[in-house]
């Protein structure tokens, strides 16, 4: 920002706390336009904005459905509650040989939870979700009841697990829309987002010097340009089912379909059609509002406030008007200290572009240092009276 619009920051800042009004700011316009509602082949789907949750589209999201591998999104978030990266665990005898995906693992073999996280989500082995569950749960029936109880504290209602790999059993199920909720929460997690983005790696095998590789299935990390993860699943009951995760110039999408003949081209026309109708649109940057307010009884007249944050809000490509209404008290009383928050900005927007303002973003105006109280030198008078009790 060059120093001649900051000025006209700083003074309209100022004006706004004095007299309350609301400014306007703009945005470079948006020139793309939103692509058509895509048809998929899916029994059931949603297009979700991974930072609000809202729905963009939709297919009988609610259908309860069987959702195969994707279950494992669920297993890999439960695991990092019940254990640490590092946590060596030591495979039991009941997941060798577990039926579908597998790396084959071994009885007593000791492997990180980590590294069975990464044979869980690029590699879809059975036999790593059964040796997270015995390993940090003692079974799996008891795993899947904090899978069930993670579910319940997430406010799904409609998902329901019997076992961490996702084979089929007539009270495993969820929606497209719970599942999309349950993926929302495994982005927020730093070493799963990172995992579900993973091309290929390896890990030890059997404690040998020789390794295994693990190659992930989702094929949208190759074909789609932002593809940042999450999980495919199949079986002959619940058919092809996929979640995808995307990001592009910072808007996050998750795409969700379950029994789904052609997955590849519906998630790519979903995301397509998302990224076609939202962009990312900077509010502000760090310290952009930045402006003295008066204090009464310090040591200094006045104290610098300001943002500490810089903000974007996801919005239509076609929103209406921008405002920032910037609201703080006329002045303060010392003693004021550094980081006081002291008042906030907060940006409107006519989102549906049909004259009404919402709520798109808040950030906090806080004192960038400290301004002490003003100690008064006292008359010989005053000093007497208060010698006897008299003020």
């Amino acid at each position: 920002m060059s120093v001649f619009k900051k000025a006209i920051s700083v003074i309209l800042a100022i004006l706004a706390v004095l007299s309350c009004i609301a400014l306007p700011i703009s945005a470079e316009p948006i020139e793309k336009e939103p692509l058509p509602v895509p048809s998929v082949s899916a029994k059931s789907a949603i297009l979700m904005l991974a930072s609000t949750g809202e729905i963009l589209y939709q297919k009988d999201c609610d259908v309860k459905l069987p959702m195969a591998s994707t279950t494992k999104i669920m297993t890999a978030l439960v695991a990092l509650e019940l254990g640490s990266p590092k946590q060596m665990i030591a495979v039991s005898p009941e997941a060798v040989g577990v039926e579908g995906s597998s790396i084959y693992l071994t009885a007593g073999e000791q492997l990180s939870l980590e590294q069975l996280l990464y044979a869980l989500l690029l590699e879809s082995a059975n036999d790593a979700a059964v040796a997270i569950a015995c390993g940090l749960s003692g079974s799996v029936d008891s795993f899947a009841k904090k899978m069930n109880e993670k579910a319940d504290s997430l406010g799904l209602v409609q998902t329901h697990f019997t076992n961490p790999h996702g084979l089929d059993h007539e009270e495993h199920y969820t929606t497209a829309r719970e599942l999309a909720i349950i993926t929302q929460a495994l982005l927020k997690d730093p070493l799963l987002r990172t995992i579900v983005s993973t091309r290929k790696t390896t890990i030890p095998h059997d404690g040998t010097d020789s390794v295994r590789l693990l190659v992930n299935h989702n094929k949208m990390l190759r074909l789609y340009d932002g593809c940042i993860g999450v999980k495919t699943g199949f079986t002959k009951r619940s058919g092809r089912c996929l979640v995808s995760a995307a990001e592009r110039d910072g808007v996050e999408l998750i795409a969700v379909t379950l029994n789904a003949s052609d997955d590849w081209n519906d998630h790519t026309a979903l995301l397509n059609y998302g990224f076609s109708r939202y962009d990312a649109v900077k509010l502000c940057n760090t310290e952009e509002y930045l402006f003295p307010l008066p204090v009464v009884g310090g040591t200094d007249d006045y104290v610098m406030i300001g943002n500490t944050e810089a903000l974007q809000a996801i919005l239509p490509v076609h929103h209406g008007s921008i405002v920032v209404r910037v609201e703080a008290p006329r002045f303060a009383y010392a003693d004021v200290s550094e980081g006081d928050v002291i008042g906030s900005v907060i940006f409107l927007c006519d989102v549906e572009s049909n004259g009404s303002l919402q709520k798109i973003g808040e950030v906090e105006l806080t004192a960038r240092y400290s301004v002490k109280k003003k100690k008064v030198k006292r008359s010989f008078w005053q000093w007497l009276k208060s010698l006897f009790g008299f003020h």
